[in-house]
């Protein structure tokens, strides 16, 4: 389970750049290549485990038995079927109303005349041959006049308006071109499931060890193959736990930004570029040396850190440990078959 819920992430392209700032001289000569260092960025990541990959969560629909799963799958934590729940309007009860949006325009035509005059809004009648505008509704407008009616739409081709038509985009002192959208949440519902029925799993290399759905004995039973997973039930909906990849929404390759495991990162790739210079005749054998010995350090602390548990990890095995010194010394007969409530659920007499 990932507890590391503060943990922050920079991309590999905002990792590179603070290594080629301290390597400025091999940067400017364009000796860095940058895909030379993806798969060890990759392999950085495999060498601290799980615990710095973000866990997700998500509601998969099953349907004629089986369903995708997500792109940025990697790990199963564990998994239910999901089954009866009520629907709620919004969120708690609200509903979720609209919002405001400031989307960047692109320009349309390409060419736009700053100097026009102002628009004054419909405020009022303007100088057309028809005067026939929104400010002026009872004057009347001959055929031959060319609009020959109250403009009731925006113009694409006349997005900043003009003495009638209001303005859909504004640009401030910068000439930077913006454009306000509404968006209106109709639909607005939330679901709350109250039934969450066990899900068997069969094992495989996506799964770990410690999965609890490895050993449940339930009726419904699943399997993960080829990037789907299989379920012995034709429809439903499942929720699913897992440990995502480190990539980011854009399929961006993420890294751990702490401050104990950045020079290890930094180191490390600094190395890969000396090792590939050196290998292309470069005489950085010294530099390699350094590097080498501050990389070995800044590992061995890199590992600790993330090996260390947290303070809530700390708090579970407390609990964890105190449950158990109860149940051993204190209350060792609960266990007992005529003192397990399960039997008593059956219906079966208790015989002293």
């Amino acid at each position: 389970m990932d507890f590391n819920y503060t943990l922050r992430y920079r991309t590999f392209n905002q990792l590179l750049e603070d290594v080629t700032v301290d390597l400025s001289s091999f940067a400017l000569e364009n000796m860095i290549e940058p895909q030379q260092l993806i798969k060890l960025t990759k392999k950085l990541n495999y060498d601290l485990g799980l615990r710095i990959n973000q866990q997700r969560e998500v509601i998969l629909e099953v349907c004629h038995g089986k369903v995708k799963l997500p792109d940025d799958f990697y790990t199963f934590n564990f998994a239910f079927i999901c089954g009866e729940f009520t629907e709620h309007v919004g969120y708690d009860g609200y509903v979720g109303g609209t919002n405001i949006q400031e989307v960047p325009y692109v320009e349309t035509p390409g060419h736009v005349d700053v100097c026009a005059p102002a628009t004054i809004n419909c405020s009022v009648c303007n100088a057309n041959p028809c005067n026939h505008t929104a400010a002026c509704p009872d004057n009347t407008c001959p055929a031959t006049c060319s609009p020959s009616t109250i403009p009731t739409s925006y113009d694409p081709l006349n997005p900043y308006g003009d003495t009638c038509t209001r303005p859909r985009v504004f640009m401030n002192c910068k000439g930077e071109k913006h454009e306000l959208i509404q968006v209106i949440n109709n639909s607005g519902t939330t679901r709350r499931y109250t039934e969450l029925i066990p899900l068997r799993m069969k094992a495989s290399q996506e799964i770990e060890c410690d999965c609890p759905n490895l050993y449940w004995n339930a009726a419904n039973e699943g399997w993960i193959k080829g990037g789907f997973l299989f379920t012995t039930f034709q429809t439903g909906k499942v929720y699913l736990n897992y440990q995502g990849q480190m990539e980011d929404e854009d399929g961006n390759l993420l890294v751990p930004d702490h401050d104990l495991l950045n020079e290890y990162y930094e180191y490390a790739l600094k190395a890969r570029i000396m090792e590939n210079l050196y290998l292309n005749g470069e005489d950085v054998a010294q530099r390699m040396q350094l590097i080498e010995q501050r990389l070995r350090a800044a590992r061995n602390q890199a590992l600790s850190v993330v090996n260390t548990p947290n303070f809530r990890e700390l708090q579970e095995m407390w609990w964890a440990n105190r449950k158990a010194m109860y149940g051993k010394y204190y209350n060792m007969f609960m266990s007992h078959s005529p003192n397990n409530n399960y039997r008593g659920a059956l219906g079966r007499n208790r015989v002293i």
